[in-house]
Protein backbone atom coordinates (compact mmCIF):
# COMPACT_ATOMS: atom_id res chain seq x y z
CA UNK A 1 0.00 0.00 0.00
CA UNK A 2 1.05 3.71 -0.81
CA UNK A 3 1.94 5.81 2.11
CA UNK A 4 1.44 9.23 1.08
CA UNK A 5 3.14 12.61 2.16
CA UNK A 6 0.31 13.63 4.95
CA UNK A 7 2.85 16.41 5.74
CA UNK A 8 2.86 17.71 2.39
CA UNK A 9 -0.36 17.16 1.56
CA UNK A 10 -2.02 19.28 4.94
CA UNK A 11 0.57 22.09 4.59
CA UNK A 12 -0.75 25.21 4.77
CA UNK A 13 -4.41 23.63 5.67
CA UNK A 14 -5.03 26.49 8.63
CA UNK A 15 -4.13 29.15 5.34
CA UNK A 16 -6.68 27.39 3.25
CA UNK A 17 -9.50 26.96 6.00
CA UNK A 18 -9.20 30.60 6.42
CA UNK A 19 -10.32 31.46 2.86
CA UNK A 20 -13.46 29.39 2.55
CA UNK A 21 -14.07 30.98 6.14
CA UNK A 22 -14.40 34.29 4.21
CA UNK A 23 -17.41 32.89 2.22
CA UNK A 24 -19.46 31.67 5.13
CA UNK A 25 -20.91 35.20 5.39
CA UNK A 26 -22.86 34.97 1.94
CA UNK A 27 -23.89 31.16 3.00
CA UNK A 28 -25.56 33.07 6.14
CA UNK A 29 -27.79 35.11 3.93
CA UNK A 30 -28.46 32.67 1.15
CA UNK A 31 -30.18 31.04 3.90
CA UNK A 32 -32.24 34.23 5.29
CA UNK A 33 -36.01 34.14 4.08
CA UNK A 34 -36.43 37.66 3.61
CA UNK A 35 -39.74 38.68 0.79
CA UNK A 36 -40.46 41.96 -0.48
CA UNK A 37 -44.23 43.37 -0.21
CA UNK A 38 -45.46 41.26 -2.87
CA UNK A 39 -44.04 38.26 -0.82
CA UNK A 40 -41.35 37.40 -3.25
CA UNK A 41 -38.19 36.06 -2.43
CA UNK A 42 -34.96 39.07 -2.25
CA UNK A 43 -31.28 37.12 -3.44
CA UNK A 44 -29.79 37.88 -0.13
CA UNK A 45 -26.82 36.11 -1.22
CA UNK A 46 -26.57 38.40 -4.02
CA UNK A 47 -26.84 41.76 -1.97
CA UNK A 48 -24.54 40.82 -0.23
CA UNK A 49 -22.20 40.16 -2.81
CA UNK A 50 -23.21 43.53 -4.48
CA UNK A 51 -22.66 45.40 -0.98
CA UNK A 52 -18.94 44.16 -1.02
CA UNK A 53 -18.77 45.08 -4.20
CA UNK A 54 -20.32 48.47 -3.56
CA UNK A 55 -17.84 49.07 -0.65
CA UNK A 56 -15.04 48.18 -2.85
CA UNK A 57 -15.61 50.82 -5.42
CA UNK A 58 -16.02 53.74 -3.03
CA UNK A 59 -13.10 52.82 -1.37
CA UNK A 60 -11.05 52.84 -5.11
CA UNK A 61 -12.71 55.76 -5.91
CA UNK A 62 -11.76 57.46 -1.93
CA UNK A 63 -15.80 58.11 -1.26
CA UNK A 64 -14.66 57.55 2.88
CA UNK A 65 -18.15 58.80 4.07
CA UNK A 66 -20.22 55.49 3.45
CA UNK A 67 -22.52 54.23 5.66
CA UNK A 68 -26.06 52.41 5.65
CA UNK A 69 -27.76 55.75 4.21
CA UNK A 70 -25.91 55.14 1.21
CA UNK A 71 -25.93 51.60 0.83
CA UNK A 72 -29.87 51.76 1.53
CA UNK A 73 -30.01 54.39 -1.58
CA UNK A 74 -27.31 51.91 -3.82
CA UNK A 75 -29.50 49.17 -3.05
CA UNK A 76 -32.56 50.89 -3.98
CA UNK A 77 -30.84 51.58 -7.58
CA UNK A 78 -30.06 48.67 -8.21
CA UNK A 79 -33.11 46.74 -7.29
CA UNK A 80 -36.07 49.11 -8.26
CA UNK A 81 -37.04 47.19 -10.99
CA UNK A 82 -36.40 43.60 -9.54
CA UNK A 83 -38.68 43.95 -6.30
CA UNK A 84 -41.66 46.19 -4.59
CA UNK A 85 -39.95 47.67 -1.76
CA UNK A 86 -40.71 51.03 0.59
CA UNK A 87 -37.84 53.15 1.95
CA UNK A 88 -38.13 51.32 4.95
CA UNK A 89 -37.31 48.30 3.37
CA UNK A 90 -34.43 49.26 1.74
CA UNK A 91 -32.70 51.01 5.07
CA UNK A 92 -33.58 47.39 6.69
CA UNK A 93 -32.22 45.68 3.91
CA UNK A 94 -29.03 47.85 4.50
CA UNK A 95 -28.77 47.04 7.74
CA UNK A 96 -29.19 43.39 7.61
CA UNK A 97 -26.26 43.39 5.32
CA UNK A 98 -24.17 45.72 7.04
CA UNK A 99 -24.41 43.74 10.72
CA UNK A 100 -24.02 40.12 8.87
CA UNK A 101 -20.44 41.60 7.48
CA UNK A 102 -19.87 43.27 10.74
CA UNK A 103 -22.19 42.26 13.50
CA UNK A 104 -23.59 44.91 16.10
CA UNK A 105 -21.83 44.01 18.80
CA UNK A 106 -18.58 44.75 16.84
CA UNK A 107 -16.56 41.45 17.91
CA UNK A 108 -14.93 39.75 14.34
CA UNK A 109 -16.91 37.12 13.52
CA UNK A 110 -15.52 33.39 13.89
CA UNK A 111 -14.93 30.32 12.00
CA UNK A 112 -14.29 26.74 14.24
CA UNK A 113 -12.74 23.77 12.69
CA UNK A 114 -10.25 20.65 12.89
CA UNK A 115 -7.21 21.89 11.76
CA UNK A 116 -5.64 18.26 9.81
CA UNK A 117 -2.55 19.60 9.78
CA UNK A 118 -2.38 20.26 13.76
CA UNK A 119 -4.76 17.72 15.00
CA UNK A 120 -5.86 20.64 16.88
CA UNK A 121 -9.58 21.68 16.87
CA UNK A 122 -9.03 25.38 16.01
CA UNK A 123 -11.09 28.81 15.35
CA UNK A 124 -10.49 31.46 12.94
CA UNK A 125 -11.35 35.27 13.25
CA UNK A 126 -12.10 37.48 10.80
CA UNK A 127 -13.70 40.47 9.24
CA UNK A 128 -15.32 41.74 6.40
CA UNK A 129 -16.21 45.53 7.41
CA UNK A 130 -14.86 47.68 9.78
CA UNK A 131 -15.98 50.83 11.10
CA UNK A 132 -14.42 54.18 9.30
CA UNK A 133 -15.24 57.54 11.60
CA UNK A 134 -18.47 58.67 12.81
CA UNK A 135 -20.78 61.53 12.06
CA UNK A 136 -21.94 63.11 15.85
CA UNK A 137 -24.45 65.71 13.70
CA UNK A 138 -26.16 63.27 11.44
CA UNK A 139 -25.59 60.45 14.26
CA UNK A 140 -24.26 58.42 10.96
CA UNK A 141 -21.90 55.16 11.36
CA UNK A 142 -19.46 54.91 8.36
CA UNK A 143 -17.69 51.46 6.79
CA UNK A 144 -15.23 50.14 4.74
CA UNK A 145 -14.00 47.14 3.80
CA UNK A 146 -11.46 45.85 6.39
CA UNK A 147 -8.40 43.25 5.40
CA UNK A 148 -10.77 40.40 4.60
CA UNK A 149 -13.34 41.98 3.20
CA UNK A 150 -10.39 42.50 0.18
CA UNK A 151 -9.31 39.50 0.34
CA UNK A 152 -13.13 38.31 -0.49
CA UNK A 153 -13.81 40.50 -3.35
CA UNK A 154 -10.15 39.70 -4.85
CA UNK A 155 -11.51 36.34 -4.44
CA UNK A 156 -14.98 36.87 -6.17
CA UNK A 157 -14.64 39.86 -8.86
CA UNK A 158 -12.42 39.57 -11.69
CA UNK A 159 -11.32 43.22 -12.35
CA UNK A 160 -11.06 44.62 -15.54
CA UNK A 161 -7.21 45.36 -16.02
CA UNK A 162 -6.65 49.03 -15.71
CA UNK A 163 -8.16 48.59 -12.27
CA UNK A 164 -5.31 46.69 -11.30
CA UNK A 165 -2.89 49.55 -10.35
CA UNK A 166 -5.34 50.86 -8.33
CA UNK A 167 -5.59 47.24 -6.49
CA UNK A 168 -1.79 47.22 -5.89
CA UNK A 169 -2.39 50.83 -4.34
CA UNK A 170 -4.39 49.27 -1.77
CA UNK A 171 -2.21 46.31 -1.19
CA UNK A 172 1.06 48.45 -0.95
CA UNK A 173 -0.48 50.52 2.19
CA UNK A 174 -1.54 47.65 3.95
CA UNK A 175 1.71 45.74 3.40
CA UNK A 176 3.39 49.26 4.67
CA UNK A 177 1.23 49.31 7.95
CA UNK A 178 2.09 45.63 8.52
CA UNK A 179 5.79 46.46 7.76
CA UNK A 180 6.02 43.86 5.25
CA UNK A 181 8.90 45.64 3.09
CA UNK A 182 9.94 42.88 1.25
CA UNK A 183 5.94 42.60 -0.19
CA UNK A 184 5.59 45.85 -0.54
CA UNK A 185 9.15 46.49 -2.67
CA UNK A 186 7.70 43.34 -4.69
CA UNK A 187 4.04 44.77 -4.70
CA UNK A 188 5.47 48.12 -6.33
CA UNK A 189 7.39 46.34 -9.14
CA UNK A 190 3.56 44.89 -9.92
CA UNK A 191 2.81 48.71 -10.04
CA UNK A 192 5.49 49.27 -12.37
CA UNK A 193 4.48 46.46 -14.99
CA UNK A 194 1.11 48.20 -14.90
CA UNK A 195 1.82 51.31 -15.47
CA UNK A 196 4.20 49.96 -18.46
CA UNK A 197 0.60 48.30 -19.56
CA UNK A 198 -1.16 51.21 -19.48
CA UNK A 199 1.57 52.99 -21.45
CA UNK A 200 1.20 50.45 -24.16
CA UNK A 201 -2.59 51.00 -24.39
CA UNK A 202 -2.38 54.41 -24.71
CA UNK A 203 -0.46 54.50 -27.55
CA UNK A 204 -2.42 52.09 -29.23
CA UNK A 205 -5.53 53.60 -28.40
CA UNK A 206 -4.22 57.24 -29.61
CA UNK A 207 -3.82 55.10 -33.01
CA UNK A 208 -6.75 54.06 -32.67
CA UNK A 209 -8.19 57.26 -32.96
CA UNK A 210 -6.49 58.22 -35.45
CA UNK A 211 -7.56 55.55 -37.80
CA UNK A 212 -10.79 54.42 -36.61
CA UNK A 213 -13.02 58.06 -36.06
CA UNK A 214 -15.09 57.69 -38.87
CA UNK A 215 -18.62 59.26 -37.62
CA UNK A 216 -19.33 61.57 -34.78
CA UNK A 217 -20.62 58.87 -32.76
CA UNK A 218 -16.79 57.33 -32.93
CA UNK A 219 -16.02 60.29 -31.71
CA UNK A 220 -18.24 60.61 -28.95
CA UNK A 221 -17.21 56.88 -27.66
CA UNK A 222 -13.51 57.82 -28.01
CA UNK A 223 -13.87 61.10 -25.82
CA UNK A 224 -15.81 59.04 -23.23
CA UNK A 225 -13.51 56.34 -22.86
CA UNK A 226 -10.78 58.90 -22.50
CA UNK A 227 -12.42 61.32 -19.54
CA UNK A 228 -12.94 58.28 -17.62
CA UNK A 229 -9.48 57.08 -17.97
CA UNK A 230 -8.21 60.92 -17.39
CA UNK A 231 -10.51 60.48 -14.45
CA UNK A 232 -9.29 57.38 -12.77
CA UNK A 233 -5.68 58.13 -13.40
CA UNK A 234 -5.83 61.65 -11.18
CA UNK A 235 -7.50 59.30 -8.32
CA UNK A 236 -4.65 56.71 -9.00
CA UNK A 237 -2.77 59.84 -8.94
CA UNK A 238 -4.18 61.21 -5.76
CA UNK A 239 -3.32 57.83 -4.04
CA UNK A 240 0.32 58.34 -5.02
CA UNK A 241 0.41 61.05 -2.86
CA UNK A 242 -0.71 59.47 0.16
CA UNK A 243 1.36 56.59 -0.37
CA UNK A 244 4.63 59.00 -0.99
CA UNK A 245 3.73 60.85 1.90
CA UNK A 246 3.21 57.69 3.82
CA UNK A 247 6.40 56.20 3.27
CA UNK A 248 8.30 59.31 4.12
CA UNK A 249 6.84 59.28 7.55
CA UNK A 250 7.37 55.14 7.80
CA UNK A 251 10.76 56.45 7.03
CA UNK A 252 11.34 59.13 9.50
CA UNK A 253 9.98 57.06 12.21
CA UNK A 254 12.03 54.76 11.43
CA UNK A 255 15.07 56.88 11.49
CA UNK A 256 13.68 58.57 14.82
CA UNK A 257 13.69 54.87 16.13
CA UNK A 258 17.64 54.44 15.41
CA UNK A 259 16.58 51.15 12.83
CA UNK A 260 19.21 52.51 10.84
CA UNK A 261 21.74 51.55 12.92
CA UNK A 262 20.10 48.63 14.52
CA UNK A 263 18.74 47.12 12.00
CA UNK A 264 20.52 48.34 8.45
CA UNK A 265 19.24 45.89 6.20
CA UNK A 266 15.60 47.00 7.18
CA UNK A 267 16.36 50.62 6.46
CA UNK A 268 18.02 50.09 3.06
CA UNK A 269 14.81 48.46 2.48
CA UNK A 270 12.42 51.18 2.96
CA UNK A 271 15.11 53.47 1.00
CA UNK A 272 14.54 51.18 -1.37
CA UNK A 273 10.88 51.71 -1.23
CA UNK A 274 10.81 55.41 -1.19
CA UNK A 275 13.05 55.21 -4.32
CA UNK A 276 11.01 52.97 -6.42
CA UNK A 277 7.84 54.50 -5.46
CA UNK A 278 9.09 57.81 -6.86
CA UNK A 279 10.11 56.34 -10.45
CA UNK A 280 6.88 54.30 -10.61
CA UNK A 281 4.72 57.98 -9.66
CA UNK A 282 6.94 59.84 -12.40
CA UNK A 283 5.71 57.44 -14.71
CA UNK A 284 2.28 57.15 -14.03
CA UNK A 285 2.10 61.01 -14.19
CA UNK A 286 3.39 60.89 -17.46
CA UNK A 287 0.27 58.67 -18.08
CA UNK A 288 -1.60 62.04 -17.05
CA UNK A 289 -0.21 64.19 -19.78
CA UNK A 290 -0.17 61.39 -22.76
CA UNK A 291 -3.98 61.29 -21.91
CA UNK A 292 -4.48 65.20 -21.35
CA UNK A 293 -2.76 65.24 -24.58
CA UNK A 294 -5.25 62.65 -26.22
CA UNK A 295 -7.99 64.63 -25.47
CA UNK A 296 -7.09 68.41 -26.41
CA UNK A 297 -5.30 67.20 -29.31
CA UNK A 298 -5.29 63.89 -30.84
CA UNK A 299 -9.21 63.58 -30.52
CA UNK A 300 -9.66 67.39 -31.82
CA UNK A 301 -7.16 66.78 -34.61
CA UNK A 302 -9.16 63.69 -35.57
CA UNK A 303 -12.69 65.42 -35.40
CA UNK A 304 -10.67 67.94 -37.69
CA UNK A 305 -10.04 65.98 -40.05
CA UNK A 306 -12.96 64.69 -40.53
CA UNK A 307 -14.75 67.20 -40.74
CA UNK A 308 -12.12 68.56 -44.25
CA UNK A 309 -12.68 64.66 -44.95
CA UNK A 310 -16.26 65.58 -45.49
CA UNK A 311 -16.23 68.77 -46.91
CA UNK A 312 -13.72 67.14 -50.00
CA UNK A 313 -15.90 63.76 -50.30
CA UNK A 314 -18.74 66.61 -50.99
CA UNK A 315 -19.80 66.69 -54.31
CA UNK A 316 -21.78 70.05 -54.86
CA UNK A 317 -23.15 68.63 -58.55
CA UNK A 318 -24.07 65.30 -57.52
CA UNK A 319 -25.63 65.97 -54.23
CA UNK A 320 -27.81 69.24 -54.99
CA UNK A 321 -27.61 69.82 -58.94
CA UNK A 322 -28.36 66.87 -59.95
CA UNK A 323 -30.96 65.79 -57.12
CA UNK A 324 -32.53 69.58 -57.95
CA UNK A 325 -32.63 68.54 -61.90
CA UNK A 326 -33.49 64.77 -62.19
CA UNK A 327 -35.54 64.83 -59.12
CA UNK A 328 -38.78 67.48 -59.43
CA UNK A 329 -39.35 68.60 -55.46
CA UNK A 330 -42.19 70.53 -54.02
CA UNK A 331 -41.71 74.41 -53.46
CA UNK A 332 -40.81 73.63 -49.72
CA UNK A 333 -38.62 71.08 -50.49
CA UNK A 334 -36.83 73.15 -52.78
CA UNK A 335 -36.43 75.93 -50.16
CA UNK A 336 -35.14 73.38 -47.52
CA UNK A 337 -32.74 71.97 -49.74
CA UNK A 338 -31.26 75.40 -50.90
CA UNK A 339 -31.31 77.48 -47.60
CA UNK A 340 -27.85 76.01 -46.44
CA UNK A 341 -26.43 77.54 -49.80
CA UNK A 342 -27.90 80.84 -49.71
CA UNK A 343 -26.65 83.90 -47.67
CA UNK A 344 -28.53 86.87 -46.07
CA UNK A 345 -29.36 89.05 -48.89
CA UNK A 346 -27.23 92.39 -48.66
CA UNK A 347 -27.79 95.75 -49.74
CA UNK A 348 -26.12 99.67 -49.22
CA UNK A 349 -28.89 102.13 -49.13
CA UNK A 350 -29.17 105.53 -47.10
CA UNK A 351 -32.02 107.07 -45.69
CA UNK A 352 -32.91 110.53 -46.23
CA UNK A 353 -33.07 110.96 -43.00
CA UNK A 354 -29.29 111.46 -42.75
CA UNK A 355 -29.65 115.20 -44.36
CA UNK A 356 -30.71 116.16 -40.94
CA UNK A 357 -28.01 114.55 -38.62
CA UNK A 358 -25.63 116.96 -37.28
CA UNK A 359 -23.22 118.49 -39.73
CA UNK A 360 -20.12 119.32 -39.00
CA UNK A 361 -19.32 123.06 -40.38
CA UNK A 362 -16.31 125.22 -40.63
CA UNK A 363 -15.64 128.60 -42.00
CA UNK A 364 -13.43 129.36 -44.59
CA UNK A 365 -11.14 132.52 -43.05
CA UNK A 366 -8.04 131.17 -40.91
CA UNK A 367 -7.97 131.91 -37.31
CA UNK A 368 -5.09 131.85 -35.29
CA UNK A 369 -4.92 129.36 -32.65
CA UNK A 370 -4.34 129.71 -29.18
CA UNK A 371 -3.45 127.01 -26.41
CA UNK A 372 -5.71 128.56 -23.67
CA UNK A 373 -7.36 126.38 -20.69
CA UNK A 374 -10.93 126.09 -21.23
CA UNK A 375 -12.56 127.64 -17.94
CA UNK A 376 -15.20 125.74 -16.14
CA UNK A 377 -18.87 127.43 -16.41
CA UNK A 378 -20.56 127.56 -13.15
CA UNK A 379 -23.13 124.26 -13.05
CA UNK A 380 -26.19 125.83 -11.66
CA UNK A 381 -27.75 122.65 -12.69
CA UNK A 382 -25.67 120.49 -10.47
CA UNK A 383 -25.98 122.33 -8.11
CA UNK A 384 -30.26 122.29 -7.87
CA UNK A 385 -29.57 118.63 -8.51
CA UNK A 386 -27.52 118.09 -4.90
CA UNK A 387 -29.97 120.10 -3.06
CA UNK A 388 -32.34 117.75 -4.16
CA UNK A 389 -30.63 115.12 -3.15
CA UNK A 390 -29.71 116.39 0.17
CA UNK A 391 -33.37 116.60 0.61
CA UNK A 392 -34.41 113.23 -0.53
CA UNK A 393 -31.31 111.40 1.51
CA UNK A 394 -32.43 113.85 4.68
CA UNK A 395 -36.48 112.49 3.92
CA UNK A 396 -35.43 108.69 4.11
CA UNK A 397 -33.31 109.50 7.33
CA UNK A 398 -36.25 110.92 8.93
CA UNK A 399 -38.34 108.26 8.16
CA UNK A 400 -36.04 105.64 9.13
CA UNK A 401 -35.60 106.82 12.41
CA UNK A 402 -39.04 106.99 13.23
CA UNK A 403 -39.62 103.67 11.68
CA UNK A 404 -37.11 102.13 14.62
CA UNK A 405 -37.87 103.96 17.08
CA UNK A 406 -37.24 102.05 20.04
CA UNK A 407 -36.28 98.74 18.47
CA UNK A 408 -33.39 96.97 18.25
CA UNK A 409 -32.58 96.34 14.57
CA UNK A 410 -35.52 96.55 11.58
CA UNK A 411 -34.48 95.15 8.07
CA UNK A 412 -34.97 97.03 5.05
CA UNK A 413 -38.08 94.48 3.76
CA UNK A 414 -39.99 95.68 6.96
CA UNK A 415 -39.01 99.42 6.04
CA UNK A 416 -40.75 98.78 2.99
CA UNK A 417 -43.73 97.75 4.15
CA UNK A 418 -43.80 101.17 6.63
CA UNK A 419 -43.30 103.04 3.77
CA UNK A 420 -46.18 101.04 1.68
CA UNK A 421 -48.43 101.63 4.86
CA UNK A 422 -47.93 105.01 5.40
CA UNK A 423 -48.76 106.28 1.76
CA UNK A 424 -44.76 106.62 0.66
CA UNK A 425 -44.65 103.98 -1.52
CA UNK A 426 -43.45 106.71 -4.08
CA UNK A 427 -39.98 107.07 -2.12
CA UNK A 428 -39.19 103.25 -3.03
CA UNK A 429 -39.59 104.33 -6.39
CA UNK A 430 -36.83 106.69 -7.57
CA UNK A 431 -32.72 105.90 -8.00
CA UNK A 432 -31.38 108.18 -5.53
CA UNK A 433 -33.57 105.62 -2.61
CA UNK A 434 -31.16 102.88 -3.40
CA UNK A 435 -28.39 104.63 -3.59
CA UNK A 436 -28.73 106.00 -0.88
CA UNK A 437 -28.25 102.55 1.32
CA UNK A 438 -26.14 100.92 -1.32
CA UNK A 439 -23.66 104.06 0.02
CA UNK A 440 -24.56 103.52 4.13
CA UNK A 441 -23.84 100.12 3.57
CA UNK A 442 -20.10 100.71 2.11
CA UNK A 443 -19.84 102.88 4.72
CA UNK A 444 -21.26 101.40 7.71
CA UNK A 445 -20.91 101.90 10.66
CA UNK A 446 -21.68 105.62 9.94
CA UNK A 447 -22.10 108.55 12.51
CA UNK A 448 -22.52 112.40 12.03
CA UNK A 449 -19.06 113.62 10.87
CA UNK A 450 -17.88 110.28 8.97
CA UNK A 451 -18.60 111.49 5.66
CA UNK A 452 -16.05 112.87 3.14
CA UNK A 453 -16.82 116.11 2.53
CA UNK A 454 -16.36 118.69 -0.33
CA UNK A 455 -14.91 122.40 -0.93
CA UNK A 456 -17.72 123.77 0.47
CA UNK A 457 -17.46 121.59 3.89
CA UNK A 458 -20.58 119.48 2.98
CA UNK A 459 -21.49 115.94 2.04
CA UNK A 460 -24.44 115.00 -0.23
CA UNK A 461 -25.14 112.82 3.28
CA UNK A 462 -24.53 115.57 5.37
CA UNK A 463 -28.19 116.94 6.63
CA UNK A 464 -29.14 113.05 6.67
CA UNK A 465 -26.58 111.91 9.23
CA UNK A 466 -26.92 115.42 10.98
CA UNK A 467 -30.15 113.80 12.20
CA UNK A 468 -27.90 110.73 13.74
CA UNK A 469 -27.13 113.05 16.61
CA UNK A 470 -24.70 111.01 18.46
CA UNK A 471 -25.92 107.81 17.80
CA UNK A 472 -24.10 104.81 15.03
CA UNK A 473 -25.88 103.53 12.43
CA UNK A 474 -24.53 99.80 11.43
CA UNK A 475 -26.03 98.36 7.90
CA UNK A 476 -25.10 94.34 7.55
CA UNK A 477 -26.32 92.34 4.25
CA UNK A 478 -28.75 89.73 4.34
CA UNK A 479 -29.48 86.73 1.92
CA UNK A 480 -32.70 87.56 0.52
CA UNK A 481 -33.11 89.71 -2.85
CA UNK A 482 -35.94 92.32 -2.62
CA UNK A 483 -37.31 93.86 -5.57
CA UNK A 484 -40.50 95.73 -4.34
CA UNK A 485 -40.08 97.76 -7.76
CA UNK A 486 -39.98 96.50 -11.63
CA UNK A 487 -37.00 98.30 -11.92
CA UNK A 488 -35.08 98.38 -9.14
CA UNK A 489 -34.08 95.48 -6.91
CA UNK A 490 -31.93 95.42 -3.71
CA UNK A 491 -29.71 92.91 -1.02
CA UNK A 492 -31.86 92.56 2.05
CA UNK A 493 -30.10 94.89 5.06
CA UNK A 494 -30.29 94.61 8.53
CA UNK A 495 -30.42 98.58 10.23
CA UNK A 496 -29.26 98.54 13.58
CA UNK A 497 -28.88 102.08 15.35
CA UNK A 498 -26.01 101.71 18.25
CA UNK A 499 -26.26 104.43 21.38
CA UNK A 500 -22.96 106.10 21.48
Amino acid sequence: MVRHDLATITAGYHERIRRLALFDPLADLERKREKDRSGKYIDMKGLGLLTLLFFFEQKLMRQYKTGSKQLAAFIQEVTIDQYNLGANDYQHLARTLIDNFRPSTGIKRTYPFYNWETNKEEEIEYSILKTNGFNQEKNEQYYTLDDDGLELVFATKEFYSEFQLSINQLMLRKQLERGEFNGALRQINEMRVAVENIDERMLALKQEIQRSIVSEETFDRYKALLEDSYSRLQHEDDEFKELRQFVKETKERLYAKDIHRKEQKTYDLILTITRELEEVHYDHSRLLEQTLSLKNTTLITAQESLYYTGIEAFNFDYEITSRIISVPLPLETMKGVLHPFLTVEEERVWSPLSLFADQNIREDEQTDKQMTMIEAENSTDEDVREKELRKHYRKIMEEILAFIGDKQEVTLSQFFDYLTETNQSGLYTTRFFYEFWLILHQRSPVARGDMDHDEDGQSLLTEALYLLGDDTLVITEGKEVLNRYKRYSIQEMIIRLEES
